[in-house]
C-alpha cells in the first residue's frame, strides 16, 4: 500500500476535502485491481470517511467503473445511431467472434477480453469509434478487427 498511499496522499492535496478525492481514488482503485468490488469500496471508505453506499452510487451511476471482473483488454464499441449507421452492430459482432466472448459483457475464456456496446465515444464523424482500454481507435471496420486484435500484448 506504500507506493499507492503515497498516490493517494497526493490527490488528496489537491482537494479541499476528502470526498471530492473519490473519483481519482476510484481510478487509483481499478487501474491497481482491474476493477471496483465491494471491498475495495470499503478500503476507499474508509480512506475518505465516506460511507459504502454512497460509494455505491457513484461507482453504480458512471460506467466507466466496472463494477465486476473484466478482460485485460476492455472494449467498448460505440452502436448509438451515427455509428449503428454506418456498421457498429457488424463490427460488435466481428469483435465477439474473433474474441471468443460469445456475447456482451462476457469475458472471453483466455481472460484476455470484455466487450461492451457503449453510447457515443464522441467521434460520429469516424464510425466506427472503439475504446479499449484507454486507447481510442477510429473508423473500426469489421475487417480491421482482427488485425486490431492482433496488435494487443
Amino acid at each position: 500500500m506504500g507506493e499507492a498511499r503515497t498516490q493517494l496522499d497526493t490527490i488528496l492535496s489537491r482537494y479541499p476535502t476528502k470526498q471530492a478525492a473519490l473519483l481519482p481514488a476510484l481510478w487509483m482503485l481499478q487501474d491497481a485491481r482491474g476493477w471496483v468490488s465491494d471491498k475495495g469500496i470499503e478500503e476507499i471508505a474508509a480512506l475518505l470517511a465516506i460511507t459504502p453506499a454512497y460509494i455505491k452510487g457513484v461507482v453504480s451511476f458512471y460506467t466507466m467503473y466496472h463494477q465486476h471482473p473484466v478482460g485485460r483488454h476492455f472494449i467498448q464499441v460505440c452502436t448509438t445511431t451515427p455509428c449503428n449507421v454506418c456498421g457498429a452492430e457488424d463490427v460488435v459482432k466481428s469483435f465477439l467472434e474473433h474474441t471468443g466472448c460469445g456475447d456482451l459483457g462476457l469475458t472471453s475464456a483466455d481472460g484476455r477480453f470484455t466487450v461492451i456496446e457503449v453510447e457515443c465515444l464522441g467521434a460520429c464523424g469516424f464510425a466506427t469509434p472503439v475504446m479499449i482500454n484507454n486507447d481510442f481507435i477510429e473508423s473500426v471496420t469489421p475487417e480491421s478487427v482482427p488485425r486490431i486484435l492482433a496488435e494487443l500484448k
